[in-house]
């Protein structure tokens, strides 16, 4: 794949609905809304999976995420319905909220747990028989962020890393450098599993999605897998479905190539993949309401 490409605008963000993806070095779909995409999303879920069995693969490894939501519980679903067992499978959860001192998870009690959705929505749903083993369910450790690309290697790489992006361009919770600080791309795409303190913009976001918009009650700390696993997937897939994801969508695929905007890194992956929502291609311009 070519990443000679030229954006299709001078400014990213000046793109139009029909040219978003146009000319972008990373294959670029829109579906038509947010039911679509994470069915879509459930659907690939399926497929590469299969696809890694059938491609030999003693066992398959997933990055992936919480959000989007909805996805877990329809492939759940249909792996009941059709008896398809994930005996294989290996799942790296992307990130989890740490308490106060970065210490440790936050309860799974707390409802933002992510550890507790995927127990919720995911591995509860599905029949024991075809769930994967406890011992396959990864979350990274605060306490030893170095097992999770111990495990990774071990197991012979990422088959897929399935992801969303994030207001500032994070994948996970890779947050861009604060302003006044720069790092290279090559160190950013060096960044391994580790714990990180969120953006403020990462946060603010996060209580509007999830928290009625309290950001007192998102946590500073968080344990994430680096760009590093996620770069060194062998297949990326990313899915948006958020409005206030236009920007950032026209930044991912056409903007430059800069630790300032982590999903642009991307375009020098050999095998990424966008699928969004028709409302994230809209223009990212102002509008009182």
């Amino acid at each position: 794949m070519s990443n000679g490409w030229k954006s299709a605008a001078p400014d990213p963000l000046a793109i139009s609905k029909a040219e978003v993806g146009r000319g972008s070095a990373i294959p670029f779909e829109v579906v038509a809304d947010d039911r679509q995409l994470v069915a879509r999303f459930a659907g690939d879920l399926m497929k590469e999976y299969r696809a890694a069995k059938a491609a030999g693969r003693d066992k398959v490894v997933f990055i992936v995420p919480v959000g989007p939501v909805g996805q877990f519980e329809l492939w759940a679903e249909r792996c009941n319905r059709e008896g398809v067992s994930l005996s294989d499978l290996v799942i790296v959860n992307m990130d989890e909220y740490l308490t106060a001192d970065g210490s440790d998870f936050i309860p799974m009690s707390d409802p933002l747990s992510f550890r507790a959705h995927m127990e919720r929505n995911f591995y509860g749903r599905l029949d024991p028989a075809l769930a994967p083993p406890r011992e396959a369910r990864h979350f990274p450790e605060p306490a030893r962020p170095e097992r999770t690309g111990e495990l990774i290697s071990v197991l012979g790489g990422v088959d897929v890393c399935f992801g969303g992006v994030g207001i500032t361009g994070h994948l996970a919770f890779n947050d861009p450098p604060e302003p006044g600080q720069t790092m290279d791309v090559a160190a950013f795409a060096e960044l391994p599993t580790r714990v990180v303190r969120l953006s403020r913009e990462t946060r603010l976001v996060n209580s509007i999605t999830a928290a009625g918009g309290n950001i007192d009650r998102i946590p500073e700390l968080a344990i994430t897998v680096g760009m590093k696993e996620i770069l060194g997937s062998r297949k990326v897939r990313i899915y948006l479905n958020r409005a206030w994801q236009c920007a950032i969508l026209r930044k991912l695929l056409h903007g430059p190539v800069t630790s300032a905007v982590p999903a642009s890194l991307l375009q020098h992956h050999a095998d990424a993949h966008v699928t969004a929502a028709d409302l994230v291609t809209d223009p990212p311009e102002p509008k009182l309401r």
